[in-house]
């Protein structure tokens, strides 16, 4: 998708399902260098995180990102997440941030040009078509060449544009390191 110099850009990031694909392609996403490249394509008004704090331990492995993000530009939004047991007894986390992130894009339509979701959940879908209307372009960051899929279809084709994760890696991403646990990424 073309990306013209004065126009102005969001970049609303679901945390989550973003740290999922980049895992999926075995890359971390470098999030200085993101924000370099949505400025480089446009007037960067407004970037915003979203993701669920399991605010019951004293330490969170996302933390320290949180704090990065909130240090360099991002606007986090985040909310407590849910902790249950399955009914295999599994601990199970809930934190779905769907409502909160499609909100913040009704509300941005108003003063942006361009949306750059973050996000292959195919439940933005009726967002994404309503923005639309308001007259704002979206483009669909997320991944078609991890297995499965990560980009729902409908939401990839509703949206203006689709830029895969994978070749958006090339220029914001760098390689994964080794953890010891399985949540979101831990620095910026």
């Amino acid at each position: 998708m073309t990306f013209y110099p004065n126009e102005r850009l969001g970049l609303f990031i679901d945390g989550a399902n973003l740290y999922s694909a980049a895992k999926a392609l075995d890359f971390d996403i470098d999030y200085r260098r993101l924000l370099e490249e949505f400025r480089k394509r446009g007037r960067l008004i407004r970037a915003n995180y979203y993701t669920a704090l399991i605010e019951s331990e004293e330490y969170s492995p996302i933390r320290p990102l949180i704090d990065w993000l909130d240090y360099n530009g991002f606007k986090i939004v985040t909310k407590a997440a849910k902790e249950y047991s399955d009914d295999t007894g599994r601990r199970r986390i809930k934190g779905d941030m769907d409502v909160e992130l499609a909100v913040d894009v009704m509300e941005a339509a108003h003063y942006l040009d361009h949306i750059v979701l973050f996000s292959g959940d195919g439940d933005f879908r009726k967002v994404v078509e309503a923005v639309q209307r308001k007259g704002c372009r979206v483009s669909v960051v997320s991944t078609l060449k991890s297995s499965p899929p990560m980009a729902a279809d409908d939401l990839r084709r509703q949206a203006d544009a689709f830029i895969e994760l994978a070749e958006l890696g090339k220029l914001v991403g760098r390689e994964r390191r080794q953890r010891d646990y399985d949540d979101e990424d831990d620095d910026a």
